[in-house]
């Protein structure tokens, strides 16, 4: 009898020794926003008790699944995926705020958002809409503490990752090398995002040829897989209507074959998991929460995951998550730079603010990162921490832009008061960059239309930390000035200068400038519209020029948070070879902060003229929207001004996943303020308020508004504009 009990109990024991024995692989797809339900399965899976030991994943799949080979638990990545601000992750633009304040300037300049680029006077297309550079910062900052770790299989759970190379189409295994870089490749979808050179092959998403890489699993010696198909279905031709659903259908009739392959090696013993995330784009970031709650649910309900998990539930749960992950955040011992740019090595150490001998700052990193790939000069700017016997080296490599650094920007305003009152302006900007190896460049602007300007100036940094710097520069410009006595316009003039000078200035970290100059011009206004009787006026000037520059807006068109100002001294000296000596002061300050979809902005502005000038040779040019609303647009001509305004404006759409969309804004304007001449010319608005409703769309030429202005002087005006405002 007893002999048969311990039979008995030994027959018991063997499916439990059987699952000892038995290891499993983690096998996630791609998918792009669909591949965060691997999160919820991964959750599950902790929440099961049931382990994994090698995981191979692709694209989205391989970057949720080096997180957690990593030493990410699920619930930490989960966290990462809700708080994550993908529009930024999905684009190659740093924050406003770090990029150099010269950068900063060419927003204003020309507002068209794509740029051509040239190297050596020929035009280069990029190989991507993307180059990446967010996302591989983002990697590289979650995953710093495997820079030390080479070989994948000693994460703390064995890793691949699958990526494609162009060239041949094969298959990419990263069984070794530097993580975040090998997640980087795999993720490269094409068109979206650009290749990535690894070792002399260009690299793209490894969905194009292994979406589920069930065979590298196997290879990996595991005994049993469960795999997660986040794979999008596909839609019907009225489902296509947009640039993203033709991307997301192409890439999904791309990886059918090669899916479907892999599912069919699935034996018996094997887990196939296809969270039910119904017609949720790869592009539908907003639904995070909802796809990491799909994958849960797709492993709870499959009664097949009881056999993965039944001897575990006998052991206390989180028994799975034994595992450690080194410090994020090591001593920084030594900073090195490989830079194959075409600025100096020394320019890229200057922008590196990690102190020697302290902990790893990686917020300031990030932001460090931000001002040098802001320069313009790289197409990707990547960071390692590179682990010695004794020290720790902070690395950080930059690549050269292989579509060229110089680049062609091209600009148009439009305003259409709707009652004839039309003006344009087209521009464009050409720079020359990194001339040297202090990064001089040379920027031209050319503007035909009501407007007309050209101006060519060589900046040229005078350390390696660009703080100093000298500019000569040529101006011509031409433009309409309105006389107005007792107010009525009796004149229009076109103003016409052209000079040339030089600039002595510092930078201010990223956020201004100071600029003292020397210039010397000539010109002349002569009638454009009026009794041509009346004289024409030809003037020599020559400036002192003092000039002080602060920006800090998170975006230059519709701004949510930071501030610009401007202050603007500048006195005509007879000394210098001017007709007559007279000074001028203009001051502008702009506040924005906001509250949801809700932005405001603060304003004051104010100009001044002393001296005995000619209203047609010292004019400040205001109306039009925000700007003494009701008026047109340059309407009111005054040798001084006070403003003062407040801007409201709501986003009516909600934001974008993927560089692409119209943002749409609702606003109004309400403005109070003076304009006037010297007293014996008669010309005097006294103070008067303003305001305007307005719709506005941020195109990718710019913003475009529409709106209708008043003002208490009973000056009403339509307004079409495209071009800055505010």
């Amino acid at each position: 009898m007893f002999k048969r009990l311990l039979l008995l109990l030994l027959v018991s024991l063997i499916p439990y020794a059987s699952a000892e024995e038995l290891r499993t692989g983690l096998v996630l797809s791609g998918g792009g926003a669909r591949g965060l339900a691997h999160i919820g399965v991964l959750k599950q899976l902790e929440e099961m008790n049931i382990p994994i030991h090698a995981i191979a994943g692709t694209s989205m799949g391989a970057v949720i699944g080096g997180l957690y080979a990593a030493g990410y638990n699920a619930d930490e990545i989960e966290k990462i995926a809700l708080e994550l601000d993908w529009q930024t992750i999905l684009s190659d633009t740093p924050l406003r705020e770090d990029i150099p304040f010269r950068r900063k300037q060419d927003d204003r300049d020309f507002l068209v958002k794509q740029r051509l680029s040239f190297d050596r006077g020929r035009l280069n297309l990029p190989l991507g809409l993307l180059q990446g550079q967010n996302l591989g910062l983002a990697l590289e900052a979650l995953l710093v503490h495997t820079n030390d770790i080479d070989n994948f299989d000693h994460l703390p759970i064995p890793f691949r990752a699958v990526a494609t190379d162009i060239a041949t189409g094969e298959a990419v295994v990263f069984d070794h090398g530097h993580l975040p870089l090998a997640i980087r490749a795999s993720i490269a979808l094409p068109g979206f995002f650009a290749p990535v050179n690894v070792d002399g092959r260009m690299l793209v998403d490894g969905v194009l040829v292994k979406n589920v890489p069930v065979d590298i699993a196997r290879s990996m010696g595991v005994d049993r897989v469960i795999v997660v198909d986040s794979g999008t279905p596909l839609k019907s031709t009225e489902q296509l209507t947009s640039i993203i659903d033709i991307m997301d259908q192409t890439t999904s009739l791309l990886t059918r074959t090669n899916t479907q392959e892999q599912l069919d090696t699935l034996g018996p013993n094997d887990l196939l998991l296809q969270p039910a995330l119904g017609a949720m784009g790869f592009s539908s970031f907003d639904q995070t929460a909802m796809a990491i709650r799909a994958g849960a649910a797709s492993l709870s309900a499959s009664p097949q995951a009881r056999t993965f998990s039944e001897r575990y539930l006998r052991t206390e749960p989180g028994g799975n998550l034994a595992r450690t992950r080194p410090l994020r955040q090591p001593v920084i011992d030594a900073i090195e730079v490989e830079n194959s740019g075409k600025v100096s090595d020394k320019v890229v150490r200057s922008m590196l603010r990690q102190p020697l001998g302290e902990p790893l700052n990686l917020e300031r990193l990030e932001e460090d990162m931000g001002t040098i790939y802001g320069t313009d000069y790289f197409s990707r700017v990547s960071y390692e921490i590179v682990h010695g016997d004794e020290s720790n080296t902070l690395l950080v490599r930059t690549s050269g832009r292989e579509t060229g650094t110089d680049y062609l920007r091209l600009g148009l305003n439009l305003v259409d008061d709707f009652k004839g009152g039309s003006q344009f302006n087209i521009g464009a900007s050409f720079r020359v960059n990194g001339v040297n190896p202090l990064g001089a460049e040379w920027l031209t602007r050319l503007q035909v239309g009501e407007n007309q300007v050209f101006y060519s100036e060589f900046y040229q940094p005078l350390d390696f930390g660009s703080r100093y710097f000298i500019a000569p520069f040529i101006d011509a410009q031409s433009n309409n000035v309105e006389v107005i006595v007792d107010n009525d316009p009796i004149v229009d003039y076109r103003q016409t200068r052209y000079g040339t000078g030089f600039n002595l200035g510092r930078q201010i970290a990223n956020n201004g400038e100071v600029r003292f100059g020397l210039s010397r011009y000539k010109g002349e206004s002569r009638v454009r519209v009026g009794d041509p009787e009346l004289p024409s006026l030809s003037f020599e000037e020559a400036f002192y020029t003092l000039q002080v520059d602060r920006d800090t807006l998170d975006n230059v068109n519709f701004p949510r948070s930071g501030d610009e100002a401007r202050a603007v001294w500048r006195q005509s000296e007879p000394d210098l070879g001017a007709d007559e000596r007279y000074e001028q002061v203009e001051l502008r300050a702009n506040k924005a902060f906001s509250s949801g979809a809700n932005s405001f902005q603060l304003g004051a502005f104010l100009g001044r003229t002393d001296g005995d000038v000619g209203v047609a040779q010292s004019s400040f040019l205001l109306g039009g929207p925000g700007q003494f609303s009701g008026f047109r647009q340059n309407g009111l001509a005054g040798q001084n001004y006070n403003l003062g305004r407040v801007v409201y404006y709501r986003r009516l759409n909600p934001g974008n996943y993927v560089p692409v969309g119209i943002p749409v804004y609702l606003g109004a304007s309400f403005e109070y303020g003076r304009v006037y001449n010297k007293e014996e010319s008669g010309f005097d608005t006294g103070y008067i308020t303003a305001g305007s409703l307005l719709l506005g769309l941020d195109t990718f030429l710019g913003p475009l508004f529409f709106g209708l202005g008043a003002n208490e002087e009973g000056e009403r005006a339509l307004y079409m504009k495209l071009g800055q405002t505010f």
